[in-house]
């Protein structure tokens, strides 16, 4: 398979970051106030620097865009670079209720070729090879090929814990009669694993609040699944940007068809 050594590398840098995280999780710490006013933690620093260590040397020729370190933007002259959120949902971690991730993404030439989503605190990882499908690996080392659901109508809705705004708010009671119900929170970058395994069918985020690292493995997550994820212009994402933010928020859906955009 191509890009195999790559997903190796990114499953056990993801592995052992898992193992810091819970160790910080677990214990009192320090919470730091960035420019932006989001918290971090020494579990978000440590782990950024554990996952750089352990792929800097493997592929010397790729460049790193992470949350936790300097951009320099060397990186735009690299044909390919690592997109990595170590832990992404930080306010999920300060108020410790589990919804976190780790986000290892490998772009080349604009597009994401390989995406490893990790939750910690349960002991599950996803991932997904550009043409291999997507996957789930359980917490007994089994792997099972993941799919997004079929679901037409009745769709079941998800929604950001700490970041639902009011025209987020105002979009799903406008296509209420397309959703099953109340959406259903859910932290960090684990929207995308449950459209991804079908147990969830989509999720809208408009605000300009995410970055390139909060949603690059998942992008191929759920494309890989069977899904579709476009930005709230209803076009596909290019990774390696001078702008990192997602401007324009973006939109998942387990089927085109059911891509509603406002």
């Amino acid at each position: 398979m191509k890009y195999q050594k790559e997903l190796e590398a990114a499953i056990a840098a993801a592995k052992k970051a898992q193992t810091f995280i819970l160790e910080i999780y677990h214990t009192p710490f320090d919470i730091e106030i960035k420019a932006d006013d989001s918290p971090v933690t020494a579990a978000d620093k440590g782990a950024d620097e554990m996952i750089r260590a352990h792929l800097a040397p493997l592929f010397p020729e790729d460049g790193f865009l992470t949350e936790e370190s300097r951009d320099t933007k060397e990186r735009l002259t690299k044909k390919r670079i690592w997109i990595v959120d170590p832990v992404d949902g930080t306010k999920e971690f300060v108020s410790r209720n589990g919804q976190f991730t780790t986000n290892i993404a490998l772009a080349e030439d604009h597009q994401i070729v390989v995406g490893v989503i990790n939750v910690p605190t349960m002991n599950l990882l996803y991932y997904a090879v550009k043409g291999e499908g997507a996957f789930r690996m359980n917490p007994d080392g089994s792997v099972e090929r993941i799919h997004v659901s079929d679901r037409d109508d009745h769709l079941r809705t998800l929604r950001s814990i700490s970041f639902f705004n009011e025209k987020e708010k105002v979009f799903m009671a406008k296509h209420a009669d397309r959703f099953e119900g109340e959406a259903r929170p859910l932290g960090a970058a684990m929207k995308f694993c449950a459209i991804a395994e079908g147990s969830a069918d989509f999720f809208y985020r408009i605000s300009a609040g995410t970055k390139e690292w909060d949603v690059a493995p998942g992008d191929l997550l759920v494309r890989e699944a069977g899904g579709v994820m476009v930005d709230g212009n209803g076009k596909p994402f290019r990774y390696n940007r001078e702008d990192v933010y997602n401007r324009d928020g973006y939109v998942l859906a387990n089927k085109e068809s059911n891509l509603v955009l406002d």
